[in-house]
């Protein structure tokens, strides 16, 4: 224990362990694969009651015993994320029936995502005769990664290696073994990436009571309402991009009629500033030369995945030049905002005369959009938040263009409700 990195490289955090003896044979087999990964490290042990028997324990690594403050799995786990040093967070459990060598193949894997789990149930998996238990664990996975659309298979491995800057920038409420799915679905929710990798070491599920097996269940299905709620609001970093294929037909009909009006109206209009882009696939449609640009880091950080520039920057101050790109696109930003704001002023003046202004908004003027607004608002208030705070209509924001000296091109809608406009710049500037 003397000799403890300044910085470790990798902290591995144990946040149980109920037997110490069992336990040495796990840690000696651990701490030797970590040298053979010739990377600094530190192995911190949380919730143990009597350390008499592990101190003096490999005294040539660095091994800490903390206490946390609250009980419970997630109580430890994240008293155990609290103490690390690491710039990555190995955690782990004492409770495999062959080698740890599960901490070599994640720490390979530490370039390819945010968070990298060992997989019960991927392809490659090394797993014990089904039991009760591990069908239990099987179903509770499928749940989870179904109901709340998240392509990860083993939700509740708690095999997993971690960038800490990563951990550190979110914070989670479960103190028990539900953390492990909230901090995945957050992860999600903040755009960071997830992979799997097949977890070849065996797992030994440890003896738990009928009534502790309950107490479990009532846990997990608090945490899953409360995690499907954040999934499903427009908070979560990839909603726009969910929405295109949801099981909901009236949103899935809305978001591809949008892609297939502002696709049209953007394509051969030369590079595109997207503004308040989201994680839309639109992103993906927009000509070369184009920018993606919202003021929310966690829709560009998801839209990575889309390959375009993106940029972080608020619709009031576009940190872009006068006349800079021949088509700007503001899809469903402007009701967010107040009327006297400057966005509009902004979306006038990047564009360059001749260019191309595609504006998408709801039309008030309609009373099919205040009913869908209406209704919307009901069955999923944390998709809509009642944050249309400008009401704009057709005939006013034509009149408003008109008055710059733009012409209109185009008029769509989508069920009557949103509406959406293409004008062109004048050749000839008037107020931008």
């Amino acid at each position: 224990m003397s000799n403890a990195p300044a910085h470790p490289h990798l902290s591995v955090i144990i946040p149980t362990l109920y037997e110490v003896q069992s336990a040495n044979a796990f840690l000696r087999l651990l701490c030797s694969i970590l040298d053979d990964l010739e990377v600094s490290y530190e192995v911190i042990i949380v919730g143990l009651q009597n350390d008499d028997e592990i101190s003096g324990l490999f005294e040539h690594h660095s091994i800490r015993l903390i206490k946390p403050e609250e009980g419970g799995y997630g109580g430890a786990l994240l008293a155990g994320f609290a103490a690390a040093k690491g710039d990555y967070i190995l955690t782990t459990e004492p409770h495999l029936a062959s080698s740890p060598d599960f901490a070599k193949t994640l720490w390979e894997k530490r370039d390819n995502a945010d968070v990298v789990v060992a997989s019960r149930y991927v392809p490659g998996a090394r797993l014990r005769r089904a039991s009760f238990r591990h069908v239990l664990s099987y179903s509770l996975n499928v749940v989870f990664a179904r109901g709340l659309n998240l392509r990860i298979r083993d939700m509740s491995s708690g095999f997993r290696l971690y960038n800490a800057a990563v951990l550190h920038r979110l914070s989670f409420s479960s103190k028990d073994f539900s953390i492990l799915e909230e901090i995945l679905t957050k992860v999600y929710c903040e755009g960071y990436t997830v992979a799997e990798v097949p977890l070849t070491s065996e797992f030994s599920y440890r003896r738990v009571s009928f009534s502790r097996m309950l107490s479990f269940g009532f846990a997990y299905l608090r945490t899953f309402l409360k995690l499907y709620r954040l999934r499903n609001s427009i908070l979560s970093a990839d909603y726009d991009d969910r929405a295109y294929d949801s099981i909901v037909l009236p949103q899935r009909y809305w978001q591809r009629r949008r892609f297939q009006y502002v696709v049209k109206l953007i394509a051969g209009q030369g590079p595109t500033l997207d503004v308040g882009c989201g994680s839309s696939r639109i992103i993906q449609a927009l000509p070369d030369g184009s920018v993606a640009l919202d003021i929310l880091i966690r829709k560009l950080r998801y839209a990575r995945k889309f390959k375009t520039w993106r940029l972080q920057a608020s619709g009031f101050h576009l940190p872009v030049g006068d006349a800079s790109f021949l088509c700007v696109l503001c899809s469903q930003v402007i009701e967010h905002v107040p009327k006297e704001s400057p966005i509009l002023n902004e979306l006038c003046r990047v564009l360059a005369p001749g260019g191309r202004l595609v504006l998408g908004t709801p039309d008030y003027a309609n009373w099919e959009w205040r009913l869908i607004e209406a209704i919307y608002a009901r069955v999923l208030p944390s998709a809509y938040a009642d944050e249309h705070i400008a009401h704009y209509t057709r005939r006013e924001l034509i009149n408003l263009f008109a008055a710059r000296g733009y012409t209109l091109e185009s008029v769509n809608y989508i069920l009557r409700g949103e509406l959406i406009l293409a004008f062109r710049k004048p050749l000839s500037d008037i107020n931008n």
